[in-house]
């Protein structure tokens, strides 16, 4: 009886074991395997945003990277859309950032401030790179009642160019931009102050914004190596780009349906492609011009 017993023991003992490695890890081809619903997930040997290296012997470092690696890996519905929609927005938001001399990994930053999708915070911040009203029109944006480009992709993207270029020349480094457009630069700045210290990785922040920039690695690296992480996605599961025409308006439209019929299209749809018209109509008594999105037939 007691032999059986300590059988059963053992024979436990030696479940609990190899759980335990199967979950904490198995190293091999310099990368770390960590159990995910019986799919292998990896952990990176090195990440760098806009090519700057994330200091990953500092087990602080890999520590907050690999949090933000597992959250976001078993958000699994959430993570899949993103995916999905990426392939529609990224090739919008990418010629953006080259031509203003941001790096492409920014585009990673609108992934983690919006999942891709025109929302707004419960402070007031909208649309994909999430702007403030105030901040929106030292940009360049316009925000009413009637128009609020901060919907508006193209100028949105545009205007955190700006914002991106004014951090990265204050700080030095992309990803202490990256970080202060969480932060604030003035929020940054007095860290950095009160530390002694200027480097992302070296400085105590906000829980927030210690998480912001390794929030972006880990999406970065997610969304580069789906598979490596469990998402098997095809690409015709991805959300295809839609053409469209633009239409250029410089005088007031009293009847949004009204002109939408008069595109070949219905309100709704005129809506889904230009978010920014915030009303039923388009008042412009000073005859600026617009140019509204209008997709192509087929579409």
């Amino acid at each position: 009886m007691i032999m059986k017993t300590n059988k059963a023991l053992i024979s436990t003992l030696l479940v609990i074991l190899v759980s335990g490695i199967l979950v904490f890890g198995i190293s091999g081809d310099n990368k770390v395997k960590i159990l995910r619903e019986g799919t292998p997930m990896y952990f990176p040997t090195a990440v760098d945003f806009a090519g700057e290296p994330a200091p990953l012997q500092i087990s602080d470092v890999r520590e907050r990277l690999d949090r933000e690696l597992l959250i976001n890996a078993n958000l699994d519905a959430t993570t899949v859309l993103i995916i999905r929609r990426a392939n529609r927005y990224f090739p919008i938001i990418e010629p953006i950032l080259a031509q203003n001399g941001v790096p492409d990994d920014f585009k990673y930053l609108s992934v983690i401030e919006s999942n891709l999708m025109n929302v707004t915070s419960p402070s007031g911040a909208k649309g994909f790179w999430q702007f403030m009203p105030d901040t929106a029109r030292e940009r360049g944006m316009e925000v009413n009642e009637l128009v609020d480009e901060r919907y508006h992709l193209e100028k949105s993207t545009e205007a955190a160019c700006k914002y991106l270029l004014a951090a990265k020349a204050r700080f030095g480094s992309w990803t202490m931009a990256a970080a202060s457009y969480n932060g604030g630069m003035s929020g940054l700045g007095k860290r950095i102050e009160e530390q002694k210290v200027s480097n992302y990785y070296d400085l105590g922040l906000t829980d927030e914004t210690s998480r912001y920039v390794f929030r972006i690695l880990a999406l970065k690296e997610i969304m580069k190596n789906p598979a490596l992480y469990g998402f098997n996605i095809l690409p015709e599961d991805l959300y295809p780009v839609i053409p469209t025409k633009n239409v250029e308006v410089d005088s007031t439209l009293n009847d949004l349906t009204g002109f939408a019929q008069s595109q070949g299209i219905n309100y709704k749809i005129l809506k889904i492609h230009n978010p920014w018209l915030r009303d039923k109509k388009l008042l412009n008594p000073s005859k600026k011009k617009y140019e509204i999105k209008i997709p192509l037939s087929g579409y």
